[in-house]
């Protein structure tokens, strides 16, 4: 094939080892913390049958979903009329499934289907590529993955407390020190729809302002005016789309705000009590800003919803996530509240890379690169490895008989820290030259030696 027809779709990218050296530190890095509290792992399938996947995320969300055409002969089951009706009509003819549009709704499903087999509350978390059929953009890409970690099971607000701790948790460990967790309830939405005058408005309310930082106020508005809200509602609106900061500063004017709303109230309430079992954990900051425009679109959160951006590098949310009461009732299991959270791994790479915070000790593959100076001395040089190997330290050998200049460029091209030379000298004397390639010194040591430096240096 010509390279001139060699590509890969719009939104998809290629990982080669050095990108994925870091992508796995960050996987790791979050894993380690699922882990910590108390997670446990699972995976579902690329796949889901369409009815499984439409009318979770909202009509927009619908249509991002990406269709997988049936195989073998898919227009067996449509006729003309379909065509002539449109692809709304045929779709369900010529496809039933399609790729996995977040990993929540997967998750419900699993929840449901296995509803026998689990303990509840029940804390799973996934890392997986999910699909999505929007437009390319920086930041935002079709093919991504997540790493989510929910709680169902149970409504106790300590779930989203941990959630809070988690996420400064994971930044912490990252080096990501200038955050925002972007906090909101969508009970206070209700509370504002009905405040101003636009009661069993608030689906409407809540998917305009999830566009705000997109679009700016001014669409916003436009939007909802399109929507049927009238001018006075607007007006009474407007002010609101500014408003975020401690809650300090927002209790007070909230309550006021929303003192005629039992269900802005509620959300009051849920913050408060949020607030004080972080407070509670020890986070003297745990740089939790307040913002009542927050909405999150997905249309199944119905309660404490969060997003956090880096402050630092304007890409868009890093994390995200909300309490969903039920999300499961779908699937034929009412009444099982759950909470979760989503760590974008593209972003928070992209994040990671401009500030230039990832860890070069981490980054390398081998530890230690040996090199046989002649065909005798090669026997000798796998005796080593082997040896390196058992004690659990990354090694490799140079394949080929060259001059020193191709393997010492090799090291340092994959970041191999240690290059050890083996020829005769060094069988004769049981002495290996190791090279320190950063500091460009090197010794003399005993196989011995080495395998303690490179151990102490492992672990």
């Amino acid at each position: 094939m010509s390279s001139t027809h060699l590509g890969i779709p719009k939104g998809t990218r290629d990982f080669g080892p050095n990108i994925m050296a870091k992508r796995q530190y960050i996987f790791q890095s979050i894993q380690g913390v699922f882990k910590k509290f108390g997670f446990q792992p699972l995976e579902t399938p690329s796949m889901e049958n369409l009815s499984v996947l439409t009318g979770k995320y909202g009509d927009e969300g619908d249509q991002l979903l990406y269709k997988i055409v049936d195989s073998g002969d898919f227009l067996k089951k449509a006729n003309t009329a379909d065509f002539e009706a449109g692809y709304k009509k045929l779709l369900p003819a010529i496809a039933t499934k399609g790729l996995r549009y977040d990993l929540t709704v997967p998750f419900a499903r699993y929840v449901a289907m296995h509803r026998h087999e689990i303990s509840f509350p029940f804390k799973r978390y996934q890392m997986q590529p999910v699909w999505r059929a929007d437009r390319p953009q920086k930041g935002r890409y079709r093919e991504f993955y997540q790493c989510d970690a929910d709680v169902v099971g149970t409504s106790s607000l300590l779930c989203e407390a941990e959630i809070i701790s988690m996420i400064n948790q994971v930044f912490s460990v990252l080096g990501l020190v200038d955050y925002s967790i972007n906090l909101n309830h969508r009970q206070l939405l209700v509370g504002i729809s009905e405040a101003i005058g636009a009661p069993g408005m608030q689906t409407e309310l809540a998917v305009s302002l999830d566009k705000l930082n997109k679009i700016g106020p001014e669409k916003v508005l436009q939007e909802l005016e399109s929507k049927g809200f009238k001018s006075h509602q607007l007006t009474a609106l407007e002010p609101l789309l500014q408003w975020q900061g401690t809650w300090e500063q927002l209790r007070d004017p909230l309550s006021e705000f929303l003192k005629d709303s039992a269900s802005g109230q509620k959300g009051i309430d849920d913050i408060e009590v949020i607030l004080q079992h972080v407070k509670a954990m020890g986070h003297t900051d745990p740089k939790v800003i307040v913002n009542v425009s927050l909405a999150r679109g997905l249309a199944y959160y119905t309660g404490a919803i969060f997003e956090v951006v880096d402050n630092k590098v304007s890409i868009g949310s890093i994390c995200g996530g909300g309490r969903y009461d039920d999300l499961t009732g779908v699937f034929g299991l009412p009444d099982v509240s759950g909470v979760g959270i989503s760590f974008g791994v593209d972003r928070i790479y992209d994040v990671m890379e401009q500030l230039n915070l990832f860890p070069d000790e981490d980054l390398s593959f081998s530890k230690v690169l040996l090199v046989a100076l002649d065909d005798q001395s090669e026997h000798h040089a796998l005796g080593v490895l082997s040896n390196l190997r058992k004690n659990g330290i990354a090694s490799e050998i140079y394949p080929d008989r060259s001059k020193l200049k191709k393997p010492l460029s090799y090291a340092n091209k994959k970041r191999v820290p240690v290059v050890v030379l083996i020829g005769q000298d060094e069988i004769s004397s049981g002495k290996l030259t190791v090279k320190h390639m950063a500091e460009g010194t090197q010794e003399q040591l005993t196989e011995q030696e080495l395998v303690g430096l490179l151990t102490k240096e492992n672990g």
